[in-house]
């Protein structure tokens, strides 16, 4: 092989090799902008849940001093 081959030889295997990295970079871009979506909704979902648990009251029972006493007394 002559060294003009030789040289060919690598520029082919590093335009793979950069093409190949060039997929896995879009490949990790969706990904990522996936993720950041779901997390964006859940992030939605979470402030939504936090504000009904907020507005919750803590219970429809009166507390022991609020109670009037059974009848019989």
């Amino acid at each position: 092989m002559t060294e003009i081959e030789q040289l060919q030889h690598r520029i082919d295997e590093l335009e793979m090799k950069q093409a190949f990295q060039e997929q896995t970079i879009d490949d990790l871009n969706e990904a990522l902008t996936k993720q950041q979506f779901m997390i964006d909704k859940m992030e939605v979902q979470l402030r939504f849940l936090v504000g009904k648990v907020k507005g919750m009251q803590t219970s429809n029972m009166a507390t022991e001093s609020e109670e009037t006493p059974p009848p019989h007394y």
